[in-house]
């Protein structure tokens, strides 16, 4: 009754898991959205883009500083760190007395 439960994945060995690419265009669009975010939050938001870009930038390289990056990815992660920095420093500032001019 129960001899072909487990026999399902032998003819179609991409039926289970993972049937994409690890290192195709879904990195590469990881970064370009990373460093999108990352030159929008200087403008507009940078508390959420920041962060954002950072996340994007980190995943487009793999999740490790070690192995091939990609520039974009590279870009996203530092910028995304600098607009972060931005954003705390700027909050940082209108939060004290004297409208953060002092």
């Amino acid at each position: 009754m129960m001899a072909g439960f487990g026999n399902g994945t032998r003819r179609y060995p991409r039926s289970r898991g993972r049937t994409w690419s690890r290192n195709g265009p879904d990195r590469a669009t990881l970064g370009i959205i990373g460093v999108i975010c990352a030159v929008a939050g200087f403008f507009a938001l940078g508390i959420v883009l920041g962060p954002v870009a950072v996340v994007c930038g980190w995943l487009a390289m793999g999740r490790s500083w070690t192995g091939s990056r990609s520039i974009p990815a590279l870009v996203a992660l530092v910028l995304g760190a600098i607009d972060t920095l931005l954003a705390i420093v700027w909050l940082a500032g209108t939060a004290t007395t004297g409208n953060g001019l002092l």
